[in-house]
């Protein structure tokens, strides 16, 4: 009684499950299960642990069948196979197994020589302490995840892994009795050679079907062993980045692995065919647009390829995204009620204090509408918008989006408009993902399974400008057939100075998928592109996923209820006047996006001999013109493509007074800091547009006149005091506007 009450109380207290102290491996597996790393412990076994209910619930009975059938009515010995075995070995018949489980797992967890009678007996002690302390059940999944299989292999978990290439759950009657048999001589029996094993499995198949019937026989018990060196390794740069990120256990990727495997032959085929002209490497990710997770991710072409050091992961470099960002300051200028699709911009010449950026084809094509200017990559156009940005502008949008190691704004300025900055490429899918989310900013997630993450998701986009982002990226071309993709597929480029980089990145069905073009070295080559080098890579990519049924694109999703369509003058973007000949439908979201009625078109009355005239009646008649600003006109000249000049009102026209026929200032910026050298200080250039070509401007600095020049031709001028500085340009007919500036001298 007084030994009964202590090993009583033992076994009803709370005990942590009996395991071992040792490390574990990390299995890494593909969303649908299947192994795609297994990496050794820290001490370069491979073990793993897994509770009893993820084991083929036939292994722990063949186990026990085929080593200790008294499992549940012993103590932790066997006092009669004990005494079998002593006999035996007094008579000379030589040494005769009886360990029970629980005697295995003493000597398996305090590394036990039981070869020595004084072993033995510490052995039998440390199997009644321990099944004084657990439970079966607890003892059993101890024995399971700690048996030794052969080499460096310990626990079901690993030789499952290994053997076999699956998970102990998924096991074949013919596997459950390989892996019953091997713990008892490991040594022959593991490996890929297992001598010794098919007479094992053939003894424990006899007795199971003894105990279970005939109609549980196993179809076959030839089982081959794999050996570790034959074990996955696929997606191997995420599995790396698992690895760092959490050392040890069973982790759960959301790869697919055909996807993953598409991409990687995909681009392996790409790249063979395009190394004449210097394209060795490329990397790809692919989210899942609802959850975020990684479907397919490939580093580089080539894990093992030295020689463009294949194993630096390229979703993880910082790389310059050219125009790939483009989308996101449209989608602002959405949001900020600056335009619409159809809103007409201006890409001319066009001076933002030292910065005068140029388009990539080197020529300029006038007005354009936004969502021209997005897909065809215009960079003038994109610049003025990012310029004309408050709150958030291009710079805070990206700081609340999360991509690191920014420099300051100040480091940028408007560069950053066209990939001044640097973003890896999950930032970049990131953003991409915002945008297929309605504009919430969903985490890049490499493991799979939960989706607590959208919950506390913050917005930096509104859906609506969300939606009409996608629906103008959804109008650009496929290089190869030059018309929108069908399905749809909403898409951009981008090219990074010096030809150092080449992107396509979009959204399309399910996913999101990001391509990049480059070295590593950040050496540039002429023939990274966007549009030729990474779009091509991209739609070869959608192209297969879909053929293969990997991307089934879901129901058109309905328009967010802010967003409405209206009727605009094609020519202008605004609402048509009834003189408008040609209009078209755009997205605009009601009481945001600036719209008004379309003045470009006008009636004037001319006489018989085209002059214009008060007078009505015979002799006369209404011709409509199109009143271009002048440097709109200019472009227009040069492009072969003139305009037919409006005339000079007539003196009756009471649109003289009209304020949309006012001149625009277009240089100097509006509220910018002007620094001259005090010793030479260089002239300012003062210019400004107005409807007529031939209208003469005059121009005045705080109140004073500082000179004369036609509509669009250039005024020199220095100013000669530091501070604010308010100019005012005024036509001949009372019309102005006005701009202030600061200017101050540096030595």
């Amino acid at each position: 009684m007084l030994v009964t009450l202590p090993l009583l109380a033992l076994r009803l207290w709370p005990q942590p499950p009996p395991r071992q102290a040792a490390p574990v491996s990390s299995a890494i597996y593909a969303r649908d299960g299947q192994l795609l790393r297994l990496a050794l412990a820290a001490d370069q076994q491979y073990r793993l642990w897994v509770p009893l209910a993820a084991i083929d619930a036939r292994l722990p009975q063949a186990v026990l069948l085929y080593e200790d059938r008294w499992f549940y009515w012993h103590a932790g010995i066997n006092p009669v196979a004990l005494l079998r075995a002593a006999t035996a070995y007094a008579r000379g018949g030589g040494r005769r197994g009886a360990s029970t489980i629980s005697m295995q797992l003493a000597r398996r967890l305090y590394d036990m020589n039981s070869q020595t009678p004084a072993g033995k007996l510490r052995q039998l002690a440390a199997a009644l302490w321990l099944e004084a302390r657990y439970s079966k059940h607890d003892l059993l999944e101890a024995y399971l995840n700690l048996a030794p299989y052969g080499g460096n292999i310990e626990g079901v978990a690993a030789a499952s892994l290994i053997y076999f290439h699956k998970r102990a759950a998924h096991l074949t009657l013919a596997e459950v009795f390989t892996l019953a048999v091997i713990p008892q001589n490991p040594n022959q029996r593991g490996g890929a050679a297992g001598a010794g094993l098919q007479a094992a499995r053939t003894r424990l198949a006899a007795r199971w079907l003894a105990q279970h019937g005939d109609g549980a026989a196993p179809g076959t018990l030839a089982v081959a062993l794999a050996p570790t060196k034959a074990l996955p390794f696929l997606a191997p740069h995420l599995a790396e980045r698992l690895l760092r990120e959490r050392r040890s256990g069973e982790i759960w990727s959301g790869i697919d692995v055909r996807a993953q495997a598409s991409l990687e032959r995909i681009i392996g085929q790409f790249i063979d065919n395009r190394r004449a002209v210097g394209i060795n490497n490329a990397s790809a990710l692919l989210l899942d647009r609802d959850s975020g997770e990684v479907r397919a991710l490939v580093g580089s072409n080539g894990y093992f390829d030295a020689g463009i050091a294949g194993q630096v992961n390229g979703t993880e470099a910082k790389r310059s995204p050219g125009s790939t960002l483009k989308p996101f300051i449209y989608a602002l200028a959405l949001d900020q009620g600056l335009l619409h699709p159809a809103t007409m911009l201006k890409d001319t010449p066009t001076t933002f204090g030292p910065f005068s950026p140029e388009n990539f084809d080197g020529r300029f094509v006038g007005p354009i509408s936004a969502q021209d200017a997005l897909v065809r990559s215009r960079n003038v156009p994109a610049v003025a918008l990012a310029a004309r940005l408050q709150h958030p502008n291009l710079y805070d949008f990206l700081q609340r989006a999360g991509v690191s190691r920014l420099a300051s704004e100040q480091h940028y300025g408007l560069a950053l408009a066209l990939g001044g900055g640097e973003v890896t490429m999950e930032e970049l899918a990131r953003l991409y993902l915002m945008l297929a989310n309605g504009g919430v900013m969903l985490p890049v997630r490499h493991e799979g399974g939960s989706t607590a993450a959208r919950a506390n998701a913050p917005r930096l986009l509104s859906k609506e400008a969300a939606f009409i982002t996608l629906q103008m990226l959804r109008t650009n071309q496929r290089p190869d057939t030059r018309e929108a993709a069908s399905p749809p597929v909403a898409w951009k480029t981008g090219t990074s100075w010096g030809f150092r980089d080449a992107w396509s990145a979009g959204v399309f069905g399910h996913y999101v998928l990001v391509v990049w073009i480059g070295n590593f070295d950040g050496v540039g080559n002429p023939a990274f592109i966007g549009i030729e080098a990474a779009a091509p890579l991209f739609f070869r990519i959608v192209d297969s996923l879909r053929a293969q049924g990997l991307d089934r694109p879901p129901p058109e999703a309905a328009a967010p209820a802010g967003v409405s369509r209206v009727e605009v003058c094609t020519a202008s973007g605004e609402l048509p006047n009834a003189l408008c000949p040609q209009r078209s439908m755009t997205w605009f979201i009601p009481g945001t996006s600036s719209i008004r009625v379309s003045t470009l078109h006008r009636a004037v009355r001319v006489d018989a001999s085209g002059t214009p005239t008060c007078a009505r009646g015979p002799g006369t008649r209404t011709e409509v013109y199109e009143y271009w600003p002048t440097d709109l006109q200019r472009l227009f000249r040069e492009a072969g493509m003139p305009r037919r000049q409006p005339p000079p009102p007539a003196q009756c026209d009471s649109r003289e007074g009209d304020a949309d026929d006012a001149p625009t200032i277009i240089s100097p910026n509006r509220a910018t800091v002007y620094s001259l050298r005090l010793s030479k200080p260089a002239p300012l250039t003062l210019r400004a547009n107005a409807m007529g070509a031939t209208d003469t401007l005059f121009w005045f600095a705080n109140g004073g006149l500082i000179g004369k020049a036609a509509a669009g031709a250039a005024l020199a001028w220095t100013p000669q005091v530091a501070g604010r500085t308010v100019l005012r340009v005024v036509d001949q007919h009372g019309r102005a506007d006005s701009r202030d500036i600061d200017v101050e001298f540096v030595p």
